[in-house]
């Protein structure tokens, strides 16, 4: 389905198109279009798997939001251009309201009464008069458009920087909780909301409403008040058939949102992961999921524009009605001789007036009250409170000489039995510690603690003798630098992922991290050389050359301490042994924190810590362990032992 965004629709266009109930059903459907974005499965979207909180939503709050917005400092230099907007947009909608006066009066005085001779030269100067204003009522709101675009494009500018800043924030357990295109999809909707909202909020709400007052007043004064009171009981009943069937609509806005993030998210998830639905040979799998979640978008999709059709078929049989009715005792009046024939256009061309801001109007609460939806979870997301914060007093740490000591750490994951327990150990600058153990041990989790992506539930980690509690987070990570086992790159070149780690680094810098890494003859012998892409999370890289651009990123940065998450885990032993001589390099006068699964890449370690099931059960010299017999030993004969027969079967 196409996507269509409501600001592409300017306002002039709203008034010109709600001019009968067919024009409004059309534009209807470009407004639903626009709220139909969502591609759905419906039978799991109602859970929130993204734990992306939802803030409280409705009119009130809406409206409160957008003027805080709209107050915010960074929008002041648009102050001016808010008021000019607003006063044209109020000056069109009198004009829109004297128009029609205007071309009665011309009519009268071309078909003039008591055998009064035609003025043709006075009409042709009224009908040129009244088509002048109602241009100018067309025109108008096409120049405030042209002037409020850019404060509408800055506000929701500035609401999705706020929205994506906060993201970045909030904690690792947050992250590794929602799924990419979830995330991006609220603050997406979000920020188009708020740029629909304040259009509406602005030019439309208010000047709406002195549109209808100045109709209804011109009609009781200028012609019967009874046709002043037709049209004020149309408008009622309208907007309460409205307000009851858009509350209804609503509801189904909000299934319809919760079903699009999860599509779009799951959508996102398994491109994503296209490798591991081909290695699976799970693509007919995948299309069928996604044949399902389509079938079930279609059964929402077809509820939801039959409710469309049920609002706008009511509407127009309201509209039509009160039109009736004004039109018939229009009609009755100049039988009688109390109105004339231009009063009977006059009349036609008010009422038709009249229900453009009607039609608007009753668009508009449907629309405020769908794009309250999507606000909810941007400000939900706004609101939430990210799990590890810094401390109001929190300190940078200033040149950090890489003296890393655990006290007493102990930590539960969040829905797992075993974290870590009691674990102790004092790393003095320089000097190297290695954390080995079965999978699910704990010694990843020890290296997220020190980076405080978690924070301790018992004890404490320091550096340079400081709680990493009381430090600056982004201080604290400036003075980590991390190869993990799987180095995920930026699709971009090999020049700017290398850089990531400081962007101002010169050309020299970028080459001598390279030939650090063991990487520049690499990157020489390319045909674009360092301008070369690497691809989609660096997939066109192999995995040792992927991880030699981490370890020159991190040699680039230059931090107090060097992290190694089993960064030769994945590779082949041809491989391991040339990016373990550039993790030696880059480690060379650096405190050095490893996590490994092959024990020979840890012997040069001046302590290894052996844990099984979050607690240490051995530690000391990679000598003094195999001497003990006990767990380190057992592994390291059982590793010995493989490597023997994999040698033995070359």
């Amino acid at each position: 389905m196409p996507y269509m965004r409501a600001s592409n629709y300017s306002t002039s266009d709203n008034f010109r198109m709600f001019r009968g109930p067919a024009q409004h059903a059309g534009f209807a459907d470009l407004s639903f279009c626009y709220h139909m974005r969502a591609m759905t499965n419906p039978h799991t979207a109602a859970a929130d798997h993204d734990k992306i909180e939802s803030a409280d939503g409705g009119i009130g709050v809406s409206i409160l939001r957008i003027l805080k917005l709209l107050a915010r400092p960074e929008l002041s230099k648009w102050r001016p251009i808010m008021v000019i907007a607003i006063l044209v947009t109020l000056a069109a909608s009198v004009l829109e309201v004297v128009s029609p006066l205007l071309l009665g009066h011309a009519i009268n005085r071309a078909v003039p009464e008591g055998g009064e001779a035609a003025a043709f030269g006075a009409a042709a100067y009224w009908l040129a008069v009244g088509i002048g204003v109602r241009f100018l009522a067309a025109a108008l709101p096409q120049a405030r458009d042209w002037l409020f675009s850019p404060v509408s494009q800055d506000a929701q500018r500035i609401a999705s920087v706020d929205a994506f800043g906060h993201a970045q924030s909030l904690s690792l357990n947050f992250h590794q909780t929602r799924r990419t295109g979830a995330l991006n999809r609220v603050i997406e909707r979000g920020a188009s909301a708020i740029d629909y909202l304040i259009r509406f909020l602005a030019f439309n709400i208010g000047p709406t409403f002195v549109r209808l007052v100045l109709a209804s007043i011109a009609l009781g004064v200028a012609y019967d008040y009874r046709l002043s009171l037709i049209a004020v009981q149309t408008i009622i009943i309208y907007v309460i058939a409205t307000v009851i069937i858009t509350e209804w609509r609503v509801r189904q806005r909000r299934r319809m949102n919760e079903a699009d993030t999860h599509f779009r998210a799951t959508s996102v998830d398994i491109l994503t992961n296209f490798e591991t639905v081909k290695s699976f040979a799970a693509e007919r799998r995948e299309t069928g999921r996604f044949n399902d979640a389509m079938r079930n978008y279609n059964h929402r999709y077809v509820d939801a524009v039959r409710s469309m059709y049920v609002l706008n078929a009511t509407q127009a049989v309201v509209m039509n009605a009160g039109l009736l009715a004004v039109l018939v005792l229009s009609a009755w009046n100049v039988i009688q001789g109390t109105m004339r024939i231009g009063d009977l256009t006059a009349v036609m061309l008010m009422l038709l007036s009249l229900y453009a801001p009607l039609n608007i109007l009753g668009w508009a609460w449907r629309e405020i009250k769908q794009g309250a939806v999507d606000l909810e979870k941007l400000y939900g997301l706004l609101s939430m409170k990210t799990e590890v914060a810094d401390a109001p007093d929190a300190m940078p740490l200033s040149k950090p000489t890489g003296h890393v000591e655990f006290r007493n750490v102990g930590f539960n994951h969040e829905g797992r039995a075993v974290g870590v327990q009691d674990v102790s150990f004092d790393l003095l600058p320089g000097r190297k510690i290695a954390f080995v153990g079965t999978s699910g041990a704990g010694k990843s989790t020890l290296l997220k603690l020190l980076f405080r992506f978690y924070d301790v539930d018992q004890g404490s980690v320091l550096v340079d003798g400081q709680d990493v509690r009381s430090l600056t987070q982004e201080s604290l990570r400036k003075a980590l630098g991390l190869v993990p086992q799987d180095v995920v790159l930026f699709n971009d070149t090999i020049r700017s992922n290398i850089a990531y780690a400081r962007p101002d680094a010169s050309d020299e810098e970028l080459r001598d991290a390279a030939r650090r890494a063991q990487l520049l003859d690499f990157i020489e012998s390319l045909p674009e050389g360092w301008t070369t892409r690497v691809g989609e999370r660096g997939l066109k890289l192999s995995g040792g050359e992927k991880q030699r651009v981490g370890i020159a990123r991190v040699i680039l940065a230059d931090p107090a301490i060097l992290v190694l998450d089993e960064a030769t885990s994945a590779l082949d032993s041809a491989t391991e042994e040339a990016v373990q001589d550039a993790l030696e390099d880059a480690s060379e006068g650096r405190t050095t924190l490893m996590v490994a699964h092959r024990l020979s890449t840890v012997k040069s370690a001046d302590e290894i810590i052996v844990l099984e099931a979050g607690r240490i059960i051995e530690r000391g010299t990679h000598a003094d362990l195999l001497a003990k017999g006990g767990k380190y030993a057992d592994m390291w004969e059982r590793q010995a032992k493989s490597a023997e027969i994999a040698l033995a079967a070359e």
